[in-house]
């Protein structure tokens, strides 16, 4: 038996679910999202809930992984997903130009990241960015992306990270004499 498969899905008011036989289609305020079902996998609405069901055992690797996308993509059309994103080091910053972050990550050319259909990016204080969309893998996805443009340096702790990642400081080669 899948525990989160079998839990019901409450579809909050505003929210619209088209059911068909690969794919169910969920359509809120915050804009419309498309999954695809996997084979044996049905879902059944009525009264403002929606549950999943399997045909049966062979199907159960996957009961849970379709009740938590179509549970993703209700709270996406709902609330929304975002993540939050810091730039750490002298002279980095950030800057949005219509459709466009600029970044000054210490490289000798400046970084331009088109943002993705979906997605919106606001920038704080230079330095600070919010990651915001519908779909939860795309938001994840993004902000991968940008913080690949710049990791983290594990001896200086400089680029691009994500708000409350903890990271490990190595010592440099004057600690690592010391130490021995």
């Amino acid at each position: 038996m899948s525990r989160i498969g079998n839990k019901p899905i409450p579809v909050p008011s505003g929210v619209k679910i088209g059911i068909a036989a690969d794919k169910i289609d969920v359509q809120g305020p915050k804009g419309k999202l498309t999954v695809a079902v996997p084979h044996g996998i049905s879902f059944e609405q009525k009264d403002g809930i929606l549950n999943v069901k399997r045909a049966g055992d062979d199907h159960r690797a996957v009961h849970g992984l379709a009740r938590a996308l179509v549970a993703n993509a209700v709270t996406g059309v709902t609330t929304g997903f975002k993540k939050d994103l810091d730039i750490v080091g002298v002279g980095y910053r950030a800057e949005l130009k219509g459709k466009v972050v600029a970044f000054a990550l210490g490289k000798s050319h400046p970084i331009e990241f088109p943002v993705p259909e979906g997605i919106q990016i606001a920038v704080d204080k230079q330095t600070h960015l919010v990651v915001s969309g519908a779909d939860k893998a795309q938001v994840g996805q993004v902000a991968a992306d940008l913080r690949s443009l710049r990791p983290p340096d594990p001896y200086k702790q400089k680029g691009v990270r994500i708000t409350g990642e903890r990271l490990k400081k190595k010592a440099g080669k004057a600690g690592a004499k010391a130490g021995a």
